[in-house]
């Protein structure tokens, strides 16, 4: 097959299958089929370019594979800790600290929550969390709106300055392109900007309104290990990037150490109750979501590995210029495609032998990939899912939440980029 043919078309089986994966509202097929479909037949392609010779397509393939997986494997040990935090029950200790009368301080105090919440654990899951929490605060569906949208921001914000708070910062995190600490020092601040703003702006409108009927919040059942199982999980996901300091290991061997121990703990508190034990736990993972990554990023490797990315990367370096724009322009963006895509574009775009770890681009590109996200209730996984819990339409997000969102986006930019 002659070089350009197969170029345009594995282009025209991306582009299919990424139509396939933003439509999946209206055709009803999920977007992981779509994805797992588009990877392969992109590589089948590859694969037929170079034939005979097929070991030129499978060399390529197993490297990114590597990579690829390290996010897998880390991705699902994450997803069964959090998990079996939550069969604890564990995460309504957080409640607890959550007293106020007030609808205004409520909006603060159940933002800053998620925000911190979500550096830890990951944006997905804390949305889920902080949305199931505030229904016990506020019964009323209506009433709730502004408050689900406000978690889908601090979610994504809390996330992006976090190695563990966003698939896209883990990405980076995992392939070197940025260390621990100068993530979290360089994009703490920038990001508790960009959700301080729309906080703000809401906050007006709230004045002086009381939350009716009183949060009295009671309770939920704890199991026996509650504490211990949810201070053992905290501190598990906590020691990944320590270990990974201490001893140069990849997080992912973190992760499954974290799980390890967690698995120990609970089969020995729990010898009858086997729906709290972690096999049980692992039936309840969304491991649909994971085969998404896998499928998407390996889609994204094919274009990089016929270099097509390296094009796009010249042709906006020709044209634009500044690649604080270009990066800029990827986080709005990401508000229309997933931010796993564009954020592994970014890292075929910007090799590391050019832009080595820690270099000021990777730190902006967690940067606009996470936060970009809450423009559009459908760029983020933290998004789509508050979507569905309290069905909150496009339209209505757009219009109450867009503008002070991009307001927060442009504010933290700036400081990102003067400091």
């Amino acid at each position: 097959m002659h070089d350009m043919t197969m170029t345009s078309w594995i282009i025209f089986v991306f582009i299919a299958g990424y139509a396939a994966i933003i439509a999946e509202h209206k055709t009803g097929v999920n977007k992981t089929a779509a994805a797992l479909v588009t990877a392969v037949v992109c590589w089948v392609l590859i694969s037929a370019g170079y034939f005979p010779q097929t070991d030129r397509a499978i060399e390529p393939l197993n490297a990114h594979l590597a990579d690829t997986s390290q996010v897998m494997i880390f991705l699902l040990g994450a997803m069964a800790i959090v998990e079996l935090i939550n069969s604890h029950n564990g995460f309504q200790l957080i409640t607890r600290f959550i007293t106020t009368r007030s609808k205004k301080m409520l909006l603060w105090q159940i933002s800053l929550v998620t925000f911190f919440l979500s550096a830890v654990l990951d944006n997905l899951t804390t949305s889920i969390i902080m949305v199931l929490l505030l229904r016990r605060y506020i019964p009323e569906h209506k009433e709730r709106s502004l408050f689900a949208g406000m978690i889908i921001v601090a979610a994504n914000a809390g996330g992006a300055w976090s190695p563990i708070g966003d698939v896209t910062t883990t990405m980076l995190w995992i392939d070197d392109r940025v260390s621990s600490w100068k993530l979290i020092s360089t994009l703490f601040v920038p990001s508790l900007i960009s959700l301080i703003v729309p906080l703000l702006c809401f906050s007006r409108t709230l004045s002086h309104e009381k939350l009716i009927p009183a949060a009295a919040v009671k309770p939920g059942h704890f199991p026996r290990g509650t504490k211990r199982v949810f201070i053992l999980g905290i501190a598990a996901l906590v020691f990944i990037p320590i270990l990974r300091g201490l001893t140069g290991l990849p997080p992912y061997m973190g992760i499954m150490l974290g799980l390890g121990l967690v698995w120990m703990l609970t089969d020995l508190i729990h010898q009858e109750e086997h729906y709290l034990k972690v096999p049980h736990v692992l039936t309840r993972i969304d491991i649909a979501s994971v085969l998404f990554f896998l499928g998407i990023l390996m889609a994204v490797a094919s274009l990089e590995t016929i270099g097509i990315l390296d094009h796009i990367s010249r042709w906006l370096d020709a044209h634009v210029g500044d690649k604080n724009i270009v990066v800029g322009m990827l986080g709005i963006l990401s508000s229309l495609i997933d931010n796993v895509p564009l954020t592994a574009a970014a890292m075929g775009m910007y090799p590391v032998d050019h832009f080595p770890m820690d270099a000021k681009i990777w730190p902006l590109v967690a940067y606009c990939a996470g936060t970009g996200g809450s423009l559009l209730i459908i760029g983020s996984a933290a998004g789509v899912v508050v979507m569905g819990m309290e069905n909150i339409r496009f339209g209505a997000y757009m219009k109450k939440m867009t503008l002070p969102v991009l307001a927060g986006y442009f504010a933290g930019l700036l400081v990102l980029l003067l400091f």
